[in-house]
Protein backbone atom coordinates (compact mmCIF):
# COMPACT_ATOMS: atom_id res chain seq x y z
CA UNK A 1 0.00 0.00 0.00
CA UNK A 2 2.81 2.16 0.45
CA UNK A 3 4.42 2.19 -2.78
CA UNK A 4 1.46 2.87 -4.35
CA UNK A 5 0.79 5.78 -2.30
CA UNK A 6 3.96 7.46 -2.93
CA UNK A 7 3.49 6.12 -6.83
CA UNK A 8 0.68 7.94 -7.18
CA UNK A 9 2.04 11.45 -4.85
CA UNK A 10 4.70 11.24 -7.16
CA UNK A 11 2.75 11.28 -10.16
CA UNK A 12 0.28 13.89 -8.57
CA UNK A 13 3.56 16.12 -8.50
CA UNK A 14 4.34 15.05 -11.46
CA UNK A 15 1.68 16.38 -13.20
CA UNK A 16 1.82 19.64 -10.76
CA UNK A 17 4.72 20.22 -11.66
CA UNK A 18 4.39 20.47 -15.09
CA UNK A 19 1.91 22.97 -14.44
CA UNK A 20 3.74 25.06 -12.17
CA UNK A 21 6.08 25.83 -15.21
CA UNK A 22 3.12 27.99 -16.17
CA UNK A 23 2.40 29.66 -13.26
CA UNK A 24 6.63 30.29 -12.14
CA UNK A 25 7.04 31.05 -16.02
CA UNK A 26 5.58 34.12 -15.76
CA UNK A 27 8.55 35.47 -13.62
CA UNK A 28 10.97 34.64 -15.95
CA UNK A 29 13.81 33.21 -14.81
CA UNK A 30 15.14 30.16 -16.29
CA UNK A 31 15.06 27.19 -14.27
CA UNK A 32 12.54 28.58 -11.24
CA UNK A 33 10.65 25.45 -11.37
CA UNK A 34 11.36 22.87 -8.52
CA UNK A 35 12.05 19.37 -8.48
CA UNK A 36 8.57 18.13 -6.94
CA UNK A 37 9.79 14.17 -6.99
CA UNK A 38 13.15 14.96 -5.94
CA UNK A 39 12.29 15.67 -2.11
CA UNK A 40 10.37 12.25 -2.13
CA UNK A 41 13.12 10.51 -3.42
CA UNK A 42 15.29 11.95 -0.35
CA UNK A 43 12.45 10.71 1.98
CA UNK A 44 12.70 7.43 1.03
CA UNK A 45 16.50 7.37 1.20
CA UNK A 46 16.49 8.65 4.33
CA UNK A 47 13.34 6.82 5.86
CA UNK A 48 12.64 3.46 4.22
CA UNK A 49 14.15 0.63 5.69
CA UNK A 50 13.67 -1.88 2.58
CA UNK A 51 16.79 -0.66 0.37
CA UNK A 52 15.19 -2.91 -2.37
CA UNK A 53 11.45 -1.53 -2.34
CA UNK A 54 12.76 2.36 -2.29
CA UNK A 55 14.72 1.88 -4.89
CA UNK A 56 11.77 0.52 -7.15
CA UNK A 57 9.52 3.41 -6.36
CA UNK A 58 12.46 5.62 -7.23
CA UNK A 59 13.35 3.93 -10.11
CA UNK A 60 9.31 4.15 -11.09
CA UNK A 61 9.18 7.73 -9.87
CA UNK A 62 12.28 8.50 -12.01
CA UNK A 63 11.10 6.66 -15.39
CA UNK A 64 7.40 8.64 -14.88
CA UNK A 65 9.35 11.91 -15.07
CA UNK A 66 11.15 10.78 -17.74
CA UNK A 67 7.73 10.16 -19.44
CA UNK A 68 6.19 13.09 -18.61
CA UNK A 69 9.51 15.63 -19.11
CA UNK A 70 10.27 14.17 -22.28
CA UNK A 71 13.33 13.73 -21.06
CA UNK A 72 15.72 11.00 -22.57
CA UNK A 73 15.25 7.97 -21.62
CA UNK A 74 16.38 6.59 -18.65
CA UNK A 75 17.98 10.19 -17.39
CA UNK A 76 16.04 10.67 -14.52
CA UNK A 77 15.31 7.30 -13.69
CA UNK A 78 18.98 6.31 -13.63
CA UNK A 79 19.30 10.25 -11.47
CA UNK A 80 16.63 9.22 -9.27
CA UNK A 81 17.84 5.81 -8.18
CA UNK A 82 21.24 7.28 -7.57
CA UNK A 83 19.57 10.20 -5.73
CA UNK A 84 18.06 7.19 -3.64
CA UNK A 85 21.06 5.35 -2.99
CA UNK A 86 23.14 8.44 -1.98
CA UNK A 87 20.93 9.79 0.44
CA UNK A 88 20.53 6.32 1.83
CA UNK A 89 23.77 5.94 2.75
CA UNK A 90 23.62 9.88 4.03
CA UNK A 91 20.28 9.05 5.74
CA UNK A 92 21.99 7.21 8.60
CA UNK A 93 24.39 9.98 9.56
CA UNK A 94 21.55 12.53 8.94
CA UNK A 95 17.88 12.99 10.37
CA UNK A 96 15.70 15.02 8.51
CA UNK A 97 13.60 16.36 11.46
CA UNK A 98 13.73 20.05 11.30
CA UNK A 99 13.08 22.42 8.33
CA UNK A 100 16.54 23.79 7.91
CA UNK A 101 18.02 19.90 7.33
CA UNK A 102 14.94 19.19 4.46
CA UNK A 103 15.95 22.24 2.80
CA UNK A 104 19.49 21.73 3.25
CA UNK A 105 18.72 18.05 2.35
CA UNK A 106 17.13 19.04 -0.84
CA UNK A 107 18.97 21.53 -1.97
CA UNK A 108 22.30 19.36 -1.92
CA UNK A 109 20.64 16.53 -3.67
CA UNK A 110 18.82 19.06 -6.30
CA UNK A 111 22.49 20.19 -6.99
CA UNK A 112 23.55 16.59 -7.47
CA UNK A 113 21.08 15.66 -9.19
CA UNK A 114 21.65 18.52 -11.82
CA UNK A 115 25.34 17.89 -12.00
CA UNK A 116 24.70 14.18 -12.84
CA UNK A 117 21.94 15.06 -15.74
CA UNK A 118 24.69 17.88 -17.23
CA UNK A 119 27.14 15.14 -17.05
CA UNK A 120 25.14 12.73 -18.97
CA UNK A 121 23.78 14.85 -21.32
CA UNK A 122 27.70 15.62 -21.82
CA UNK A 123 28.28 12.47 -22.57
CA UNK A 124 25.44 10.84 -24.41
CA UNK A 125 23.81 14.45 -25.82
CA UNK A 126 24.08 14.94 -29.42
CA UNK A 127 23.92 18.74 -29.27
CA UNK A 128 27.38 20.04 -27.40
CA UNK A 129 25.53 23.23 -26.47
CA UNK A 130 22.88 21.41 -24.30
CA UNK A 131 25.51 20.63 -21.24
CA UNK A 132 25.94 24.31 -21.00
CA UNK A 133 22.84 25.71 -21.49
CA UNK A 134 21.83 23.17 -18.75
CA UNK A 135 24.51 24.71 -16.07
CA UNK A 136 22.76 27.72 -15.94
CA UNK A 137 19.51 26.49 -14.92
CA UNK A 138 21.00 24.31 -11.84
CA UNK A 139 21.14 26.91 -8.99
CA UNK A 140 17.37 28.69 -9.68
CA UNK A 141 16.57 25.00 -9.85
CA UNK A 142 18.25 23.96 -6.91
CA UNK A 143 16.90 26.76 -4.90
CA UNK A 144 13.52 26.35 -6.10
CA UNK A 145 13.38 22.52 -4.95
CA UNK A 146 15.03 23.53 -1.68
CA UNK A 147 11.79 25.90 -1.14
CA UNK A 148 8.94 23.55 -1.97
CA UNK A 149 10.98 20.94 -0.27
CA UNK A 150 9.27 21.12 3.07
CA UNK A 151 5.75 20.90 2.21
CA UNK A 152 6.59 17.76 -0.31
CA UNK A 153 8.30 15.97 3.11
CA UNK A 154 5.04 16.59 4.82
CA UNK A 155 2.93 14.77 2.60
CA UNK A 156 5.83 12.03 2.30
CA UNK A 157 5.50 11.86 5.66
CA UNK A 158 1.94 11.65 6.25
CA UNK A 159 1.86 8.55 3.66
CA UNK A 160 4.56 6.97 5.99
CA UNK A 161 3.31 7.52 9.05
CA UNK A 162 -0.50 6.69 7.67
CA UNK A 163 1.18 2.77 6.09
CA UNK A 164 3.27 1.83 9.05
CA UNK A 165 2.40 -1.43 10.26
CA UNK A 166 1.63 -1.36 14.08
CA UNK A 167 3.03 -4.36 16.05
CA UNK A 168 -0.24 -6.18 16.59
CA UNK A 169 -0.69 -7.62 20.61
CA UNK A 170 -0.18 -11.44 20.64
CA UNK A 171 -3.06 -13.57 21.10
CA UNK A 172 -2.48 -16.22 23.22
CA UNK A 173 -4.87 -18.69 23.87
CA UNK A 174 -5.06 -20.59 27.74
Amino acid sequence: MRNTAFLLLGLGLIVLQSNLYRVVGQLHIAGITPSLILPIIVFMGVHETVLWRGALIAFGLGYLLDVFAAAPLGLYTFTSVTVFVVARAAGVRIAAQTRLTKVALAFSFSLLEGTMVIILMAIFGRDAARPRALAALVLPHACATAIAAPFVFALAARIHHATLRLPRPEVTGR
